[in-house]
């Protein structure tokens, strides 16, 4: 026997698990497509959790758009690498897309597509070379083109537009910056000095840089105070920079004296981290709104939420 004591239980009270209250109901289970519509198919998911947040999402954005509320995405360089770009450009086509916010990898990458039609170096290899980033035309003429824009006022993101527009490359038809340019979105991008490739080059300068920068600051965060009353953020795949510039938008927005309240913000990733939960799912909306969270993988979140915006 042992020495310790051990708790002795009267036999508890039961229920009928027919009268039990239960959080997952057979009615809430899903259904299997029969038509091979993607309405069908959004309509076959079960009514849990992500599924239920996909509903919002889609439903939010739509709103959005109907409502002629902003509808901002915010993406890091993964988005372009994996070829999202067409998606986006249809998106902006369909009217899903009013503005777009990139780091200094995002534009970096869509530059090298553009002018290429290729991008991405083999950063392991080259750096044992002494090679990485050290990419001739990708420093030289991007850093000409900011150079060129932010002394007439442009941020970043209209700098480089202007300029791959003006030289027209052959990969044009997949690039953000061109196509947003070419539509007038604006496209801002927000770097923080030393991250990117391009300021290692000998043109780099970190004055044009950093107001090219500011500038897309102001840029952003005059198209988050339009959020007001429906319209909707989505940020995909940044886990740091993007969602500090966000927070910091929406705290500069309110702090002015405006509402911000009553808006959608969704964060699409493969992970969850904890600044886009805190930053973009969580502290933007507490006081009136909706964070959504999806988890998966952008080369097919992105085209499953894209389609669904326009075909269910």
């Amino acid at each position: 026997m042992s020495e310790y004591e051990r708790f002795k239980s009267v036999k508890p009270p039961t229920r009928s698990l027919f009268d039990r209250p239960s959080l997952v109901d057979v009615r809430n289970f899903a259904g299997f497509p029969r038509n091979g519509t993607l309405c069908d198919f959004l309509d076959s998911l079960p009514d849990f959790l992500a599924a239920d947040d996909l509903r919002a999402l889609v439903a939010a954005v739509r709103e959005a758009r109907s409502r002629r509320k902003p509808i901002i995405w915010g993406f890091g360089g993964h988005v372009v690498k994996v070829g999202l770009a067409p998606v986006l450009i249809e998106l902006m086509d369909q009217g899903f897309v009013s503005a777009l916010a990139t780091n200094g990898s995002g534009v970096i990458h869509d530059f090298e597509i553009a002018l290429a039609g290729k991008t991405s170096e083999d950063v392991a290899e080259a750096l044992k070379q002494g090679l990485f980033g050290l990419t001739e035309e990708t420093g030289r003429m991007m850093n000409q083109a900011f150079s060129e824009g932010v002394e007439e006022g442009m941020g970043l993101g209209e700098s480089l537009g202007r300029f791959l527009d003006r030289e027209a490359p052959e990969f044009a038809h997949s690039s953000l910056v061109i196509q947003a340019y070419r539509r007038g979105i604006p496209l801002t991008s927000h770097v923080a000095l030393g991250t990117d490739v391009i300021h290692m080059h000998p043109s780099a300068d970190g004055a044009v840089l950093g107001k090219g920068s500011m500038v897309d600051f102001e840029v952003f965060t005059h198209q988050v105070s339009l959020l007001q009353g429906g319209g909707v953020y989505l940020n995909l795949g940044s886990a740091v920079l993007l969602p500090e510039v966000f927070l910091k938008a929406v705290s500069l927005v309110r702090g002015s004296g405006a509402e911000l309240t009553d808006f959608t913000t969704a964060n699409l990733d493969f992970i969850q981290h904890y600044r886009p939960r805190q930053n973009v799912v969580g502290r933007p909306v507490s006081s009136g709104g909706k964070g959504i969270a999806l988890t998966g993988h952008h080369e097919i979140m992105v085209p499953l939420l894209a389609a669904l915006l326009v075909y269910s």
